[in-house]
């Protein structure tokens, strides 16, 4: 017998209303439950259907190469027309730097953020990276502390996210800058004080921490309330990569969680949905999956 929908509603202090239905899944020799996730308020200011008009979808490339980044933000383009915006990270195990990827990226889609490593920049002087960022006619970057590199030669500084961004906007103000957020690493009182921080340097706004449970997200909708915001989503497929979730970024999934590509593209059907509710914008995080099979079809 078919079992009949649940549903869970949760009511927040401003009166955000959010209702989480779980539905059988469709895809095929799963047994599995889909999230459908809706937000409203008590007014019903939000429309329950998805809004994308003011909504910024940007996707995470891997800088491998100059010609894999500008083939991947092509083939981005083609299977997801929606997406406005790229960000791309600066990881150390690849020589092309995330500012010089984004030069690339920007062919295809002008807004391409770069993702910025505060322990890299030497703690005097202008920005090294700032005179490509301006010449790339780039105009938002993204800055985070970084972790320390495998290679000890390499040379880091003992900035903070905070510091860089006051740079940042202290020598280039008209470039936005973002930070990020984080709701997984400390508690939700130190990640507040951390917002507070980096709102004071001058942060523009944040890019959080992949989000994989929605009711997390209606509680961090709260604590970031007025900010301009990138959700995170990205696909956790199979149990190598959930394990690499939970221990390197600290990660709790929630108990209906499935590391199945089909899951991952339900839940993040509805997380769009609930964030566009809230005014706010998402950034997918495709890293290790197929760029068209996680995102054809998907809004």
């Amino acid at each position: 017998m078919k079992r009949p929908p649940r549903f869970r509603n949760r009511v927040s202090r401003d009166g955000l209303r959010a209702t989480v239905r779980h539905k059988p899944c469709l895809c095929e020799n799963c047994s599995s439950e889909e999230p459908v996730f809706s937000v409203g308020t008590t007014s019903e200011r939000y429309s329950t259907g998805l809004r994308l008009d003011d909504m910024r979808i940007s996707v995470e490339l891997v800088p491998r190469s100059e010609a894999e980044v500008y083939a991947d933000a092509s083939l981005v383009r083609a299977a997801m027309p929606e997406v406005n915006a790229f960000n791309i990270p600066d990881l150390m195990r690849f020589p092309l730097r995330s500012w010089d990827a984004c030069a690339i990226a920007s062919k295809i889609l002008p807004a391409s953020i770069p993702h910025i490593r505060a322990i890299d920049i030497p703690p005097a002087g202008d920005l090294p990276m700032a005179e490509a960022i301006l010449a790339s006619g780039l105009s938002e970057v993204l800055v985070i502390r970084g972790d320390p590199p495998r290679d000890l030669s390499q040379q880091t500084y003992p900035n903070t996210s905070d510091d860089i961004i006051r740079r940042f906007k202290r020598h280039h103000p008209k470039l936005k800058v973002f930070a990020a957020f984080d709701p997984y690493r400390q508690s939700f009182r130190d990640e507040l004080d951390a917002v507070a921080r980096k709102v004071d340097a001058g942060a523009d706004g944040f890019f959080t921490q992949p989000i994989f449970d929605l009711r997390l997200l209606e509680v961090c909708a709260e604590m970031l309330r007025g900010q301009n915001v990138f959700w995170g989503i990205a696909p956790v497929v199979g149990p190598r990569s959930r394990a690499y979730w939970e221990t390197t970024n600290k990660i709790i999934f929630p108990r209906d969680f499935n590391p199945t590509l089909d899951w991952n593209r339900a839940f993040a059907r509805s997380a769009i949905r609930a964030i566009g509710n809230l005014d706010a914008n998402v950034y997918l995080m495709p890293i290790r999956v197929d760029l068209a099979k996680y995102l054809n079809g998907l809004i």
